[in-house]
Order: C-alpha cells, then structure tokens, then sequence
C-alpha cells in the first residue's frame, strides 16, 4: 500500500506543502502549495502573520483533497527554529507572535547579569552569544512586564503552534526544544534552574515529547470544512534543521550543512560537547530526531545575498538568481572577503553598502559590480565553512572525510565547487528538499514503515540523487582563509 504523506516545511522566507507517497522502498514527492513567509514590523516590533500561515496550511490540505489522491495518512509541520507563540487559559493566542529579527545584544546582556555565560553553556550546550535565542526574548519580555507574557498559559514553538491549531492538541517536540537554550542536555528536560533563576513563569513549559510522536489527529471542523478524513499529526523533527539532517543519505565520517537563510553546519554526535572549547568556537549542541545531538554553527548563509539582490531590485537591476552567479563567475576570484557573521550583517537592508564599508575598513579592494560582490559573498561564506569544520574536526578528535549539504542552494553548482575547494573536501550535495523528505519519513516511521534512522537513510539513497564535487584547493585559498580569520578574531 502506497501511503500519502503531507509535510508543511516552513523557512523563514517561505513555505511549501509537499506530497510524499512512500511505497515502502522509495518516497516519490509533489509540490502542492507553495507561499511566501515575511515577518511585519508593527510600531517597531517584528513578527509573524500566524493567521496568514495557519490559511496557507488549510490551503495545502485543500490542495491535496482536490488533487484526488484519496486518503492522507499523516501529516506533519516543520519550521525554523527559537520562535514561539503565547495562549492564554482559553487556548487563544496572547498577542502576535513575535520574530527572532527583533533580538539585539541587550537582551543577551541583560540575561548575563543573571547568569554567566559559562554556566548557562554548561547547563545547555547553546552558543549564548545568539542573541535570537528563546531565553532572551522571554526574559526580554519580561523585563517589559509584556502583557502577553503574564496573561500566558502555554508557550508553543511556531511548529507546535501550527500543529495546535490544526490538531486541537498541544505539545512541544524534542528538536525544536533544543533549539531554546532552555532545554538542558544533562537531564534531557526543561531547563528549570534557569527558568526559576531568572522569574520565567514555569507553567508555560508543556511536556517535551519524542521526535515521531503521534500526537493527536486532524481537528474534525477541519475535516468537515475540507473533506478529509481525521489523519494522524505527527511531531516530526519539528525543527527544519533536524528534519534535513535526518534525510541527509552520508556514511563514514561526515559533516552536514543544511543551506538555506541560515547555513547549519554540524555533525551527529551520541552525547553533547559541554566543554570550554566548543562553547569558544561557538557551536550549539541541537537535538535529532533519533534523540542524540548535533553541535553545528548557526552561520549567516543565502540571507546576505538574498538582501543584496533586494537592494539591486530597489536600484532597478533585476537579476534572477542563475543571472547573478553568471556575473559572479566573471569576477575576479578571491579579491575581496568578508566575515559572514559579523553583526553588521545580521540585520537587513543596504547590505551592498554593509559589504562595500567592511572591505573599505579591512584594507581590501571595495567591490562595486553585481559579480564582484556576488563572488564576494560567496566565497566568503565558502571560508567561513571551513572554520566550522576544523572546530568540528577538533571537537570529534578525527578527520572528517567530507561534506553532505541538503537545501535549496545547492542548485548553485558554482557555490558548490567553491565549497569544495575552500574545504579540500568531497562535498556532496542533495536531496534539494531535505527537510521536506525528512518530515516525510519520519511520519512513515511513526507509522511503523520505517524501522531506524538507518533505514531512513537507505530510502532516501533510493529515492533521491546526489552530485559530488571535488576540490581544487590552491595556494589563493588557504591565503584568503588566513585572511578571513584575522577577521573572525
């Protein structure tokens, strides 16, 4: 029997539903809805359109009823990760929830005077210096005396949030937790020393459940209104970044890197890293979906680019993506680098500007054109790979023989040979929709198709094709790697 699967896979730019029919070999998938995701600045305040979002998964599920496939056998939700909505005692939402674009260095400040960073990495294993982390737009909010906060009876991640509204239950997954920095690895629990140390209302927190957990069923209104029967809701790797992972078809020692607005880089690990070293090196100990972990650098990835070709638009230069790696092959290689995540260019608008005054300040040449900034982006980010994989090389104590990157762009093949020969490493690329396949296959598992995450990553090498790419490493890009780590000090 051939079972239909529907994975909402929300990114901090978009969103999709994808039809998944898994035979119980191979996955075959279908785009059905696809919508854009932008957060809305109101009076100074970032957040996002849950009712618009909520509207857009009802349109993917009437979009599969009209498709005729029959039946929906389970669907499940994933999305970026920290964000969260509020409900207050009748289950309606307390305010709009807000975006992790509104964070700024002061709500980590203010955290830190309560407790150090040290302790707070030793309680977690989350980079403190992440200034969207949950911890501090909590506490920032109450600082505030927000009202949304003190009214609230249940907080829910935005994948939680969603499932909610379509499921009529609540629950908080496993990967999307540990996204928080304030879930605690040790206890594999809420992390209730900080929440009391620092006054969060403790009875927001729901209970933590299993990554494949079945967790309720289609809310019967909405089976009415659409036409579909009550199908299974089932916590996925609720974080997108979890979900991707999960899919991606390595073997041996290898690092993953999910691309996409954010670059997650990391490795899977059975225990988290709590040390000094990897708390210095700025890695995040995050959740996967069999329950280990996975220490990755949350790396500005397609957001600097994605606000550069913003700002050509404004400037009337229209260019689509494929026309913009053209440009960027015809420009000069390695003239000019930046540190992606330095803070200037966490925030959007006038990025072109951003990047044109960090060159100017760091002594380099200033680019000007659509390539020689493009090739600027991406061969900095490129580098900045590079410095993930030797603090995971150091961390795991072995080489890592390569690198399998799942995502939308990895459809920019010339991305991906600078990624090789930055890294000197075979780089593999594919599936394109890792964390919608993920989200699938673990609904196939919570529905006892699936054995393991082993078996997993057999029908995924089954279903999906990669590419390899293989470096050419030269003495330029070790000369431009020494560069971009006297910036990164």
């Amino acid at each position: 029997m051939t079972r239909n699967l529907l994975a909402f896979d929300l990114g901090a730019s978009n969103g999709r539903a994808i039809l998944g029919q898994f035979d119980g070999e191979r996955i075959t998938m279908k785009e059905l809805h696809r919508f854009e995701n932008n957060y809305i600045e109101m009076n100074g305040v970032f957040y996002w359109d849950i009712p618009y979002l909520y509207n857009q998964l009802k349109l993917g599920l009437q979009a599969f009823k009209q498709g005729g496939y029959g039946d929906l056998d389970a669907f499940g939700i994933d999305t970026w990760g920290v964000d969260y909505g509020l409900l207050d005692r009748n289950g309606h939402l307390a305010g709009v929830p807000r975006s992790y674009r509104l964070s700024v260095q002061e709500d980590v400040d203010a955290v830190k005077e309560k407790i150090s960073a040290e302790t707070m990495y030793a309680r977690t294993g989350i980079n403190t210096n992440q200034s969207f982390n949950t911890v501090y737009q909590l506490y920032r909010r109450l600082r505030e005396e927000d009202s949304a906060l003190q009214v609230a009876e249940t907080m829910l991640f935005i994948p939680d949030l969603l499932g909610y509204f379509l499921s009529g239950v609540k629950g908080t997954e496993y990967t999307i937790a540990t996204t928080s920095q304030l879930y605690n690895p040790t206890t594999k629990d809420w992390d209730w020393e900080t929440i009391e140390e620092l006054g969060l209302p403790k009875k927001i927190f729901t209970k933590i459940e299993k990554t494949g957990t079945i967790r309720g069923h289609l809310r019967k209104e909405l089976c009415e209104e659409l036409g579909l029967n009550p199908a299974p809701f089932v916590a996925v790797g609720s974080h997108d970044t979890a979900s991707a992972v999960a899919a991606i078809p390595g073997s041996g020692s290898f690092a993953f890197c999910s691309s996409g607005t954010w670059s997650l880089f990391g490795a899977e690990m059975d225990e988290p890293d709590l040390s000094a070293e990897a708390r210095t090196r700025g890695f995040s100990n995050e959740g996967t979906v069999q329950g280990t972990y996975r220490p990755l650098n949350n790396i500005i990835g397609m957001w600097i680019i994605q606000e550069c070709r913003r700002d050509w638009i404004k400037a009337g230069i229209q260019l689509s993506w494929d026309e913009i790696v053209v440009e960027a092959r015809k420009a000069e290689p390695l003239r000019s680098i930046i540190n992606p995540d330095a803070p200037q260019f966490y925030a959007g608008g006038n990025m072109v500007q951003k990047i044109k005054d960090f060159c100017r300040d760091t002594n380099q040449p200033v680019p000007e054109s659509v390539g020689e900034i493009a090739r600027c982006v991406y061969e900095s980010l490129a580098l900045k790979y590079r410095s993930a994989l030797e603090g995971l090389e150091a961390m795991k104590g072995q080489r890592i023989d390569s690198l399998n990157i799942v995502g939308g762009p990895i459809n920019n093949k010339f991305l991906n040979q600078l990624i090789a020969n930055s890294l000197d490493r075979e780089v593999i690329t594919g599936p394109v929709e890792g964390a919608a396949i993920g989200n699938l296959l673990t609904q196939a598992m919570a529905l006892g198709d699936i054995r393991d995450l082993d078996h997993l990553r057999q029908v995924v090498r089954n279903s999906e094709a990669v590419e390899h790419w293989y470096p050419n490493h030269t003495p330029e890009w070790e000369a431009a790697y020494q560069k971009q780590r006297t910036f990164l000090k």
